[in-house]
């Protein structure tokens, strides 16, 4: 059992000289994300150590997210570990850029910081209480209870404190398949098992969901509205009956991820009730008023709510005042408000107008809420090549998914009518061998 040269800078006589030897070649690039690795008894041959050793250097990899185990594919490096690696190459200038999930900056409003009274000082309460109560009145709106909350980092801050707040590595989480990138790569960091639950356009599907729960999962995340990268929403009747499969697991830690929030497009719809015993519902302002502005609002029961805080005050302590007050000034804002609603119309008309465009070339996408279109294709990195080559820069699916079908995500936030209409020509030409495109 030969192992190839481009392994050769593996080495060590111990687990732990082993690892350090790993992640050395992906922190400096010899290893690459999604790299395969040689196999446990191959690499300790090489090394000749015992394949327990090996094993054993995998394993302590894996539980920080460097490394991940996928079956017969075997090991590979994970598609973002966490460590400063090389910078991803920008997507070249010369494409219309629908790939890179971020809002429309001519739709988010203008940030002007008021005269502060007083710098902020150690001691001091860590959330502002105009903050907390217009966070409080949104909650509620929506009917969520409001009476725990916290101010976190963004959205994927909150995730992660809300999930080390109950997990620990090996622990199994419930996402949905597909999945936002970013939430998987943060489980792997973790050293928790993402689990996929399929899915169709009104999010998790209950059966799926409840055989799952029946194997055994200690929490469950999942996205109200405006799903990444499906777009996927939540209506009524889906979230009383993913409430009442969830009830099932009445010890299950359940997240809501309402990255989107207003300009999702559609009302917000729960599984999250102060009935639950742990529950957690995250509300960024990333895509409403910009990613800038590092502030999530976290509602939660009090155990989870209290532990995140306790968390936090011994590491960043709070978050900026400075930032909690621009976004306060901005939720109180009428015309902000007036804004954010314009926003949200125009993201509905940009993505209606893609998928109406696709309908009438008969070609299937999924797109109910948010800022992306999902379509599905025989062959991810084809269609995104040849997308290129007509100028369109779009993402392939393969990072969002763990069981479910190749697909393409197309990020409409900035996307015109008259575009979509030439974008929508161009992917049927491309799919026309497997699709019944009329003739123009």
């Amino acid at each position: 059992m030969s192992v190839p040269l481009r392994y050769s800078h593996i080495s060590g006589a111990t687990a732990s000289d082993i690892a350090r030897s790993l992640e050395a070649a992906i922190r400096e690039g010899r290893l690459e994300p999604g790299s395969p690795l040689p196999t446990v008894r191959a690499l300790a041959a090489r090394l000749t150590v015992s394949p327990a050793t090996v094993a054993g250097a995998f394993r302590s990899l894996r539980l920080r997210g460097l490394l991940t185990a996928e079956g017969r594919r075997g090991t590979r490096v994970s598609p973002r570990p966490p460590l400063l690696l090389r910078p991803v190459a920008p997507i070249p200038e010369h494409l219309r850029n629908l790939a890179d999930g971020n809002p429309d900056p001519n739709l988010l409003p203008r940030v002007r910081l008021g005269p502060q009274p007083r710098p902020g000082l150690y001691g001091e309460p860590p959330n502002l209480p105009r903050l907390l109560e217009l966070a409080r009145r949104q909650f509620e709106a929506d009917g969520i209870p409001a009476q725990q909350l916290a101010v976190l980092g963004g959205a994927m801050d909150a995730l992660e404190r809300t999930l080390q707040s109950h997990l620990r590595p090996g622990d199994r989480v419930a996402v949905e398949d597909p999945c936002y990138h970013s939430v998987l790569d943060l489980l792997a960091a973790l050293g928790l098992t993402p689990v996929p639950v399929e899915m169709d356009e009104f999010g998790m599907r209950p059966e799926p969901l409840a055989g799952v729960l029946a194997g055994g999962v200690s929490a469950c995340i999942l996205t109200p509205r405006a799903q990444n990268p499906s777009g996927a929403a939540l209506d009524a009747g889906r979230a009383r009956a993913l409430r009442q499969t969830l009830e099932r697991a009445p010890q299950l830690l359940a997240i809501e991820d309402d990255h989107a929030g207003p300009v999702a497009g559609v009302p917000a719809h729960t599984v999250c009730s102060g009935q639950r015993e742990n529950w957690a519902v995250v509300r960024s302002v990333s895509k409403s008023l910009g990613p800038d502005l590092r502030v999530a609002l976290l509602a939660g029961d009090a155990t989870t709510i209290a532990r995140v805080q306790g968390r936090q005050a011994l590491g960043a302590g709070w978050v900026s005042h400075l930032l909690q007050a621009a976004v306060a000034e901005l939720l109180a804002a009428p015309t902000v408000t007036r804004q954010v609603s314009a926003a949200a119309r125009t993201y509905a008309e940009r993505r209606s107008a893609l998928l109406g465009a696709l309908t009438r070339r008969q070609i299937p996408a999924q797109g109910r809420s948010g800022l992306n279109v999902w379509i599905p294709v025989a062959e991810e990195a084809g269609v995104v090549a040849a997308l290129a080559e007509k100028g369109w820069a779009v993402r392939a699916g393969e990072r969002y998914r763990l069981k479910s079908p190749p697909a393409v995500r197309i990020t409409t936030a900035t996307l015109k009518p008259a575009e979509a209409e030439r974008l929508a020509a161009d992917l049927a030409r491309l799919l026309a061998p497997r699709s019944a495109v009329p003739s123009a």
